[in-house]
């Protein structure tokens, strides 16, 4: 691109016969640059924190609830799916209505919803507030960069853009440890109840130093048609993915939510077409970089948050751990990120975005296959080298989505570009708790039988069969009160065997989705808008 959007809060600035101008000096906190970049991370952080802590909460809440495995996964489904779906409007939002309120609304919504979580006594409650977490996340996330985008000068906009992706990488690796310390000192709700004074300390920081911006050629309407088309399509692919292992992928209902997905999404293509401002332009698809970006982050979010769901059943239930020794045993995994996203970051400037992606992308693959292998005794060593290995391969996915997708799409249109990376993440996370789930909990259905029988244990009636199935799908032994020790023995083994079996194909699929990102990173390259920066005028 030869001509860059100007920002100007106060009216139309000139246009393309003069160069983009740099943001205009801070007087004292208001509009800072670092002191801006401090202040988004806080916000984000929180949302990327809850992006995977909740894992580790997840068993808690489970047996504390009552909930079943299916609810069990809307707690992390609904959140993804809210926050997915409203990214792209949300970034619209910021355009119009300007990113510091929307950054302010988002904050608070969040912890708003964040303390009605830890208040809510029923499965039903958690997930409802879970959505609106969700939704409020999506306007936090994009007009953090937007922010960002208008206060940083063009020579420092990518080492900020950077930092916040670190940020990103290192909440999100973070957060089983919290996770895992809160769950296991205080409570479950303390996992949500925490997200309040960080949300109220984000919104004053807000309040006292971000800056209002406004786009120049703001939308002045809102695609809610493509909205709705776009939201029913991944509700129904979703809802269907969830529901096949109780219906069977044979039955009507499973086909019939997945055809209704399929028609969604052809005609909210159709419809952005036609659309006089669209949700998302399908003209940005034609730079196969970008395209190739987007489609790497939802590999490798398929990869990595699909994984990640059965690792802390496995830790907790399997291997009787409690919550803050599950947190620890992944401290390998959070380790690697926050040290391999700065390396990452450096190689990515020097060799462009290909070569460590690909390269990322094969270290992801080796380190899904390695933990397919792990058994219910397999050691803390083990885990610990498979763990390591996937958090170096996922720091330059992590780091290098924002210059890949963003870089590659025109400037004016950088903002719905940084939208859609994250979208693509968080549908990438959505979509694989769902798959992953579905195959999850096909293997066990398929395998639990033959392995009761096969221990000597006395036969199971349907109905008890489908609860002894619905306990072993996050790994625990559905033993009856007063059974004999040796009985309890036998169930707990053949229990454990076969939520390790199902684990272990479900990361084997995990292992075959990154190994398809790694040929998906090779058609990614630096993009022309890399190099320049926001392209950012008065503020």
């Amino acid at each position: 691109m030869t001509s860059q959007t100007t920002i100007d809060a106060t009216g139309p600035g000139d246009k393309s016969s003069e160069a983009p101008l740099a943001p205009a000096p801070a007087a004292g906190l208001r509009g800072h640059p670092w002191l801006t970049l401090i202040t988004v991370a806080v916000g984000v952080m929180m949302v990327a924190l809850d992006g995977t802590i909740v894992a580790i909460a997840n068993p808690a809440i489970q047996k504390d609830l009552g909930a079943t495995f299916a609810q069990v996964q809307w707690i992390t489904n609904g959140y993804f799916l809210a926050l997915a779906v409203s990214l792209i409007t949300a970034g619209k939002l910021g355009d119009r209505f300007g990113h510091r309120q929307t950054f302010l609304i988002g904050v608070t919504g969040f912890a708003a919803a964040s303390g009605a979580i830890g208040l809510s006594n029923s499965i039903a409650a958690v997930v409802t507030f879970r959505v609106f977490q969700g939704l409020f996340g999506a306007l936090l996330m994009p007009a953090a960069l937007g922010l960002l985008r208008a206060t940083f000068p063009a020579e420092k906009l990518n080492m900020a853009i950077g930092i916040w992706g670190m940020v990103i990488g290192a909440s999100t690796a973070g957060g089983p440890i919290l996770g895992g310390v809160l769950v296991q000192h205080v409570s479950w709700q303390s996992v949500f109840f925490i997200n309040v004074p960080v949300g109220a300390l984000a919104l004053v920081l807000g309040v006292l130093i971000l800056l209002d911006h406004r786009a120049e050629n703001a939308p002045r309407s809102f695609d809610l048609l493509g909205i709705a088309l776009l939201s029913g399509a991944m509700f129904c692919l979703v809802w269907a993915l969830i529901k096949a292992p109780a219906w069977g992928w044979g039955d009507g209902r499973t086909w019939i939510f997945i055809a209704a997905s399929v028609v969604l999404f052809v005609l909210f293509s159709v419809w952005e077409t036609r659309v006089r401002e669209p949700l998302i332009p399908l003209g940005l698809f034609r730079s196969i970089p970008l395209s190739a970006g987007v489609v790497l982050m939802v590999l490798m979010a398929i990869a990595f948050m699909g994984g990640l769901f059965f690792v802390t059943f496995y830790l907790q239930n399997v291997h009787g751990m409690s919550p803050i020794d599950a947190g620890l045993h992944l401290l390998p995994l959070t380790g690697m990120m926050i040290v391999g996203s700065p390396l990452a970051g450096a190689a990515i400037t020097k060799l462009g975005p290909r070569i460590p992606l690909a390269g990322g992308m094969l270290a992801t693959t080796v380190a899904m296959y390695g933990m397919s292998t792990l058994r219910a005794d397999t050691g803390s060593g083990v885990m610990s080298v498979w763990f390591a290995l996937l958090g170096l391969g996922l720091a330059p996915v992590m780091v290098g989505a924002t210059e890949v997708i963003v870089g590659n799409a025109p400037m004016e249109l950088s903002g719905v570009a940084g939208g859609l990376q994250q979208a693509a993440m968080q549908i990438g996370g959505s979509l694989g708790t769902a798959v992953l789930g579905a195959v999850m909990a096909s293997k066990v259905d398929s395998d639990l039988p033959g392995n009761w029988t096969g221990a000597g244990l006395p036969k199971l009636t349907p109905d008890q069969l489908d609860k002894a199935s619905e306990a072993v799908q996050v790994g625990v032994a559905p033993v009856p009160k007063g059974v004999p020790e040796q009985v309890a023995a036998k169930i707990t083994d053949v229990a454990h065997h076969t939520f390790v079996s199902g684990m272990s194909l479900a990361s084997l699929v995990a292992a075959g989705v990154a190994a398809v990102a790694v040929f998906v990173a090779l058609l990614t390259k630096r993009g022309a808008n890399a190099e320049s920066g926001a392209g950012v005028g008065h503020i």
